[in-house]
């Protein structure tokens, strides 16, 4: 028994179970090769979609189901490489038809597990309809939280996916967020380095960092899903005042749930939300900082689940959530193309490079080059005063697998299974896990991972103000100090997420500074 995924128009993959991959099989589209010539993708089949990826060097079976014009199929199946370049010949799946002449590629398939098994299709940085990347992620939840869960699974994408919706938030991320943010390019840095070093410009979106992106896309589904109170999670802030933000823009009542510890080193940002008509609630247990906000958070909304959405502010917790987030964040990732196309005559840098709590800023900027390996993935994780002082938050290095805030993830934990107490310097990184689209990227070792000092934060955070005029806040510094743990060639394209400014960050700089 094998399930083949395929997708109908508008809504996100479903199964077909039961199938036997010798004799039954599924195809959305098409690649047309003529004479060895390559066509331009055709259409799908009536009510279809493009199913989705055999993978960017992941083995696939491949299986056919129609016919394409003329020609029979063969029976000669290969091994599905990169379907989605139609002018890559090596290893992609495809049957020759009887004339000789045509050649025809089916995109949808069962993939090859590690084991060489047949199983689900899709490429590892994919998320599915039980939301999966690879090992990681899913909807560990209790049962009184399943309807609201399930209600948004039900929905997310086919709301985000229509006309109407995206007009609406298009036009928001443009006239209110003030979107495209710029790729600028940073002279003095990349001079310094003799590398080209480019920063995109999160930090100049309103309310001061990328979080807004998606706060405006979920406001918008919580009113279509008529939602009238909102509640929110928050480590350094800046999610806080995002959501807060786009409340106040659309009349709706405003709950933060903030560690008791972060509302005290974040208090710029609290009294923004204040103003903006939040309600900040302190979150007094364990560390008090982001994971015991949200574990608040997440008591709420199991006790208020037919008229309150919960926007979380990362890609963490349940299915869809983590999904849900990227798309709303890959907005970052997709202008990066175009202003790369734009500037050096190219549409993919050599290096993304972002910071990495939970990792919905990394997550925007990565999401289009997950599948593209010419585009190299670092992501920066805090170590706070050091991997083995037992005060860090470098989860790659320190975690395990497990589950924490209905997803299974890499988390730090004891031998017991216990979550341990994060420490960063930096409220946003603070956090004892990471989402599993990272987790897959370190367990797949599509992405690198580099730990950062709160020293070495530090220094950056002075540095790329002292040499770009840029403050920026303090988990994006942990993200530039990279550039003194790593050699770049003189002629490779860097790409910094810089995340958000450094306003929010002011007290801390002034004390350890003495400014």
């Amino acid at each position: 028994v094998h399930t083949v995924k395929c997708c109908r128009a508008n809504t996100e993959y479903f199964d077909y179970e039961d199938v036997n991959p010798d004799d039954d099989a599924f195809s959305c589209a098409w690649v047309t090769h003529d004479a060895g010539n390559a066509r331009s993708l055709s259409a799908c089949p009536a009510n279809y979609v493009l199913a989705g990826r055999c993978g960017s060097g992941k083995t696939a079976d491949c299986r056919r189901s129609e016919t394409v014009g003329d020609s029979e199929h063969g029976g000669e199946f290969g091994i599905a490489h990169n379907p989605h370049n139609p002018q890559d010949h090596s290893g992609a799946f495809g049957t020759w038809g009887s004339d000789g002449r045509n050649w025809h590629a089916g995109y949808c398939c069962l993939q090859r597990n590690e084991n060489g098994d047949v199983g689900d299709v899709g490429n590892d940085n994919d998320v599915w309809r039980k939301g999966f990347y690879g090992e990681f992620g899913g909807a560990f939840i209790p049962e009184m939280l399943y309807p609201n869960v399930e209600e948004l699974r039900n929905n997310y994408l086919k709301i985000s996916s229509s006309k109407s919706f995206k007009n609406e938030f298009n036009k928001l991320l443009k006239d209110y967020v003030g979107r495209p943010t710029p790729l600028y390019f940073a002279k003095r840095l990349s001079e310094k380095y003799n590398t080209k070093i480019y920063l995109k410009r999160e930090d100049l979106c309103h309310t001061g960092a990328h979080k807004i992106n998606n706060t405006i896309g979920q406001i918008l589904l919580a009113k279509k899903l008529g939602k009238k109170r909102i509640i929110a999670e928050t480590g350094a802030g800046q999610h806080g005042v995002a959501t807060a933000t786009v409340c106040a823009l659309m009349g709706v009542k405003c709950i933060i749930y903030m560690g008791d510890v972060d509302i005290k080193r974040q208090a710029p940002n609290v009294a923004r939300m204040k103003m903006l008509g939040a309600e900040v609630r302190p979150a007094t247990s364990g560390s008090k900082t982001l994971k015991d906000a949200t574990n608040e958070a997440i008591r709420d909304w199991i006790n208020n689940p037919v008229n309150t959405h919960y926007i979380i502010g990362s890609v963490v917790g349940p299915h869809p959530y983590p999904d849900m987030v990227a798309r709303f964040q890959s907005v970052i990732g997709e202008e990066t193309i175009n202003q790369l196309q734009e500037i050096e005559n190219k549409s993919k840098p050599d290096y993304v490079i972002a910071c990495v709590g939970g990792g919905s800023n990394a997550a925007g900027l990565f999401y289009p080059f997950l599948d593209n390996y010419d585009v190299k993935i670092i992501c920066v994780e805090a170590a706070g005063k050091g991997i083995d002082t037992g005060e860090s938050a470098a989860t790659s290095i320190l975690g395990k697998t497990g589950i924490i805030h209905g997803s299974k993830t890499l988390l730090m934990q004891s031998n017991d299974g216990q979550i341990t107490e994060p420490y960063s310097i930096s409220a946003g990184l603070d956090y004892p896990g990471i989402g599993p689209m990272h987790a897959n990227l370190f367990k797949s070792k599509r992405g690198e991972f580099i730990s950062i000092t709160d020293q070495d934060a530090m220094k950056w955070g002075l540095i790329l103000s002292q040499t770009e005029g840029i403050i920026p806040a303090i988990e994006t510094s942990h993200a530039f100090a990279v550039l003194d743990k790593k050699k770049f060639k003189p002629n490779d394209i860097i790409v910094f997420n810089c995340s958000g400014r450094g306003d929010k960050d002011l007290d801390t700089y002034i004390e350890y500074f003495k400014l």
